[in-house]
C-alpha cells in the first residue's frame, strides 16, 4: 500500500502542478489581456485627447478669422457715424455757396459763415474733440506744444513762453491728437 499510496500522490502531486501551471498561464493570459487593454484605453484616450485638441484648435483658428474680419469692418465703419453727421454741414455751406452768388451783402455772408462754424464745432465737440486753449503768454510746454521757431523775447518775464500761437492744438477725448504750433520766447 505504500507504493500504491506514494504513486497516488505522485499522481495528485503531478495533478496539482498541472493545474497550478495551467492557472498560471490564464493568470499571465488575463495580465497580457488587461495590459492590453489598458494599452488599449490609454490609446483611445490619446485618440480622444488629439480630436478635442484639434476640434479645439480649428475653433481658435475659426475665432480669431471671425475677430479679424469683425476688426476690419469695424475700422472700415467707424466713421460712418462722424460722416453722416458731418452732410448737414456740408450742405450748409453748398447753399451758403448758392446765396454767396445771390447776394451783395457780406454781412449777411458773414453771420452763415459764423453758424456753419459754430455748427461744426458743436457737431466735432460732440465727438469729443476739443481746441486746447491759448497758450499765448503761458510757459512752453511739450506735452501740448511744438515749438516751430524761437525768437529774442520781447521782455525778459517772455523768455521760455510762448509768445505766438500759428496753429490751433487739438485734444480728442483727452488726447492730444495735435500739437499747437507755437512761437517761443528766447
Amino acid at each position: 500500500m505504500p507504493k500504491k499510496k506514494l504513486k497516488k500522490e505522485q499522481e495528485e502531486e503531478q495533478e496539482m502542478k498541472e493545474t497550478q501551471e495551467v492557472a498560471e498561464e490564464q493568470v499571465l493570459e488575463q495580465e497580457q489581456v488587461v495590459e492590453f487593454s489598458h494599452e488599449e484605453k490609454l490609446q483611445k484616450e490619446v485618440a480622444e485627447l488629439k480630436d478635442k485638441q484639434l476640434r479645439l484648435f480649428a475653433e481658435f483658428e475659426n475665432f480669431k478669422k471671425r475677430t479679424a474680419k469683425e476688426r476690419i469692418d469695424l475700422f472700415r465703419n467707424a466713421g460712418l457715424e462722424f460722416f453722416e453727421s458731418m452732410l448737414p454741414v456740408l450742405d450748409d455751406f453748398d447753399r451758403a455757396a448758392k446765396h454767396r452768388e445771390e447776394t451783395e451783402d457780406s454781412e449777411d455772408l458773414k453771420k452763415g459763415i459764423d453758424l456753419i462754424q459754430s455748427k461744426l464745432i458743436g457737431i466735432l465737440e460732440q465727438k469729443g474733440l476739443k481746441a486746447m486753449e491759448s497758450s499765448i503768454g503761458k510757459g512752453f510746454d511739450t506735452d501740448f506744444h511744438e515749438a516751430i521757431t524761437q525768437i529774442p523775447a520781447p521782455s525778459e518775464e517772455m523768455k521760455g513762453k510762448v509768445i505766438d500761437e500759428t496753429e490751433k492744438g487739438y485734444l480728442l477725448n483727452d488726447k492730444v491728437i495735435r500739437y499747437a504750433k507755437v512761437v517761443v520766447g528766447q
